[in-house]
């Protein structure tokens, strides 16, 4: 069995890395957050291909040297500039850091999906929705007055 990435491999990675990053940002969008849909599939297939592109580049060339973790370090710390923008300072709340994170694990899925590991990509996916949809359930239960203080600041 060869480990060199095929075509189809390929296709197959930069496919799931779309669902990925779609079902996520579906969560988003839902929720009416500035980053959703369409910027959650783009940060995870961006991702993904960087990975394949690490994979690929010393696979390529006859020396087979290169470190496969380079770029993939660059698109962790790079995202945190998209995070970033998503971060908003209304008075004395701070909006979006749940965004911004979301965007971080679409970006470590993507990379994730890109270096073929299935299991890990698909088990953070479930995490993150768990931690997304359910746990902002509860949380609403255990901290309702936060959550009304919060839509009286934003239709004022």
């Amino acid at each position: 069995m060869s480990n060199t990435i095929t075509e189809i491999d390929i296709v197959i990675r930069l496919c799931l890395a779309f669902v990925g990053g779609g079902i996520i940002g579906c969560e988003r969008s839902f929720r009416r957050q500035v980053a959703g849909l369409r910027t959650h599939i783009l940060i995870a297939l961006g991702a993904a291909s960087l990975m394949l592109l690490s994979i690929w580049l010393p696979q390529s060339f006859a020396e087979r040297t290169g470190d496969p973790g380079r770029i993939a370090a660059q698109v962790v710390s790079g995202i945190g500039f998209l995070g970033a923008g998503a971060i908003i300072r209304l008075g004395s709340n701070i909006r979006g850091l749940t965004t911004a994170a979301s965007l971080w694990l679409t970006a470590a899925i993507g990379l994730t999906i890109g270096a073929g590991m299935y299991i890990t990509a698909i088990t953070a996916e479930v995490l993150a929705l768990i931690a997304l949809i359910v746990l902002h359930k509860v949380e609403v239960k255990i901290f309702p007055d936060d959550w009304v203080n919060q839509y009286k600041e934003k239709s004022e």
